[in-house]
């Protein structure tokens, strides 16, 4: 998932000030960063000119370099933030989540801290991948993400935080349902009933709640369990009766009804299916075959061999 990097994250450049009279003259070949000795405000003004120019990688580069050749300066704090956020800004997240997480490691009580959980979010955030694919990544981002909303719930990040993981609750029911789908597709009725009960239950605020209903009214009635079909597909209707969704469940529960069995009164026996006026049997009497007789077995009719005998 490519998302436009947040207008948030531009505000941490507003800390970047270089130091004022100290402006680098030197200049940096392509790929890794010699260590060449330079005073904290050359590599810094460097490192913040690369990361005008777009040149992530080797801003990020030079800002670990601050932190590396000037552990103690009041700057290697900041650099290791900016660092983050060059790598972030590169596309290379692994890195980026790395500096941000060793930032609150060394900081957790710095005001940048709640920045830096905001950028170990983002960094989990991005490389969320299509439902197809495994879902460790997207369970990472949830996890940072709230962790982030707990920490600091008045902050502007707690507040994009929150709506991230409105999107990531989404995505998290796709998985679901897609995977109840493919159950479903091979007829194993309750390993799908299993994955679509758990969209409606622990993802009732997302877009596949709908089609979860009107899935867990089909599985139900392959089960054989048509009472559960009709509360799913009456939850269906009055949550959501304009659906095409709704109209499915609601042809489906016409072509299968269900009626309600009546209630028995006190003391009294059920009855099997098909044997509404057969009459209790001895065995060996005439409304049980020899076959039947000390088996206990029930007959599907109420002629001939119809009946059942007490089990022995």
């Amino acid at each position: 998932m490519r998302m436009s990097p947040s207008r948030s994250l531009l505000l941490v450049l507003a800390l970047a000030v270089p130091l004022a009279g100290c402006a680098g003259r030197g200049g940096l070949k392509k790929g890794d960063v010699p260590y060449i000795a330079r005073d904290v405000g050359t590599l810094y003004t460097l490192a913040k000119r690369r990361l005008d120019q777009g040149q992530y990688k080797q801003a990020a580069q030079l800002f670990d370099e601050v932190e590396r050749q000037h552990p103690y300066s009041i700057w290697a704090r900041r650099a290791q933030l900016m660092s983050a956020f060059a790598y972030y800004m590169d596309q290379d997240y692994t890195e980026s989540i790395k500096a941000a997480q060793g930032f609150i490691q060394i900081h957790p009580g710095n005001r940048d801290a709640p920045y830096a959980y905001y950028l170990v979010a983002l960094g989990y955030y991005e490389q969320i991948a299509d439902v197809t694919r495994d879902q460790k990544i997207t369970s990472q981002a949830m996890d940072a993400l709230g962790e982030l909303a707990r920490r600091y719930p008045t902050t502007k990040y707690a507040a994009d935080a929150r709506l991230k993981m409105d999107l990531v609750r989404d995505h998290l029911a796709g998985k679901e349902m897609e995977i109840g789908r493919f159950y479903e597709d091979r007829g194993q009725w309750l390993a799908a009933t299993l994955r679509f009960r758990t969209v409606v239950d622990q993802y009732q605020t997302t877009t596949h709640v709908p089609e979860a209903l009107m899935r867990l009214t089909e599985t139900y009635l392959a089960l054989g369990v048509p009472e559960e079909a009709q509360k799913s597909a009456a939850v269906l209707g009055a949550n959501y009766p304009g659906t095409d969704w709704y109209k499915h469940a609601y042809k489906l529960m016409q072509n299968h009804p269900w009626t309600p069995a009546t209630p028995l009164a006190a003391g009294e026996q059920p009855i099997p299916l098909g044997l509404k006026d057969a009459q209790p049997a001895l065995p060996g009497s005439a409304g049980v075959s020899a076959k039947d007789e000390g088996q206990g077995s029930t007959g599907t009719s109420n002629t001939g061999g119809a009946g059942s005998g007490p089990p022995k």
